[in-house]
């Protein structure tokens, strides 16, 4: 008999979102079986919440769910915050002042808009991937104004991921890092920067107390390094065979990988 399980979380980009930049059938038949079965389910992604909209109306989620890395806990239905961890302001403009100077491509996030200065074609990416339409601003204003979430550095060349490697060595303690690819564009980096309190394993533990579950009665899926902080904490800790080895080390269990509907299979063998 399957254990009962009360929630599922699932990372997005190489856990659902193939390398074809879409969800399976399988995937998205089985998740909508868990739900028909009362289990409810939430995404865990570093992507900002205005990113992941168009994956949580394809599977048809509401509810909390983890963004940023676990630096924000929000409903995006509700417009409610659960949780969330910022960057100090004038640390977030001394990380923007750093990466000018490094040339590196870097934009801003608050919970709720996504910023930058000038059009790069890490823009682009973000607009034709992630569906993210920015808010042209000056930084020092943003980093005054605003609350800032998240800091992200794009790269796709040797000599940027050197200077992007020399940037987080300046803020090594200071600032928390979290190299993260998608199945998409895999010569791309995309390097989240956030206060150094942020883990999803954190955000999950403020979620399952929003929600009045425990934390063994999680089932997580994921892929990546910022997934091994989320897999540690709960009660069926599901690697994608795609993953990195470092969250195989820590899983409980190892599925199909992303182009084979690893989530589906996890889901029918543990869940439904």
């Amino acid at each position: 008999m399957k254990k009962q399980y009360k929630l599922l979380v699932v990372d997005i980009d190489g856990t659902l979102l193939n390398s074809r930049g879409v969800i399976s059938t399988e995937d998205t038949e089985a998740i909508t079986r868990v739900k028909e079965k009362g289990v409810r389910v939430a995404v865990s992604t570093g992507r900002a919440a205005m990113a992941a909209g168009w994956v949580l109306d394809h599977l048809q989620l509401d509810g909390y769910h983890i963004f940023f890395d676990g630096a924000l806990v929000f409903n995006p239905v509700k417009k409610r915050e659960a949780y969330a961890e910022s960057i100090e302001g004038d640390l977030a403009w001394q990380a923007v002042e750093f990466g000018r100077q490094s040339n590196l491509h870097i934009d801003l996030s608050s919970s709720t808009r996504y910023f930058i200065e000038k059009e790069t074609w890490a823009v682009d990416i973000r607009r034709q991937f992630f569906r993210l339409e920015p808010t042209f601003a000056d930084f020092a204003e943003v980093c005054k104004k605003e609350r800032v979430i998240k800091a992200t550095i794009i790269t796709r060349t040797e000599a940027e991921r050197a200077r992007a490697l020399d940037f987080q060595n300046q803020f090594r303690g200071r600032l928390a890092f979290s190299w993260t690819t998608t199945p998409a564009y895999p010569d791309v980096d995309f390097i989240n920067v956030l206060s150094p309190k942020v883990s999803k394993g954190k955000a999950l533990e403020e979620l399952c107390a929003r929600l009045n579950v425990s934390l063994d009665e999680v089932v997580a899926i994921g892929d990546g390094v910022n997934d091994v902080s989320l897999l540690k904490r709960v009660g069926l800790a599901v690697a994608m065979g795609n993953c990195v080895d470092e969250l195989k080390s820590v899983a409980h269990t190892v599925t199909h990988d992303v182009d084979h509907s690893g989530v589906a299979e996890a889901i029918n063998k543990f869940i439904v």
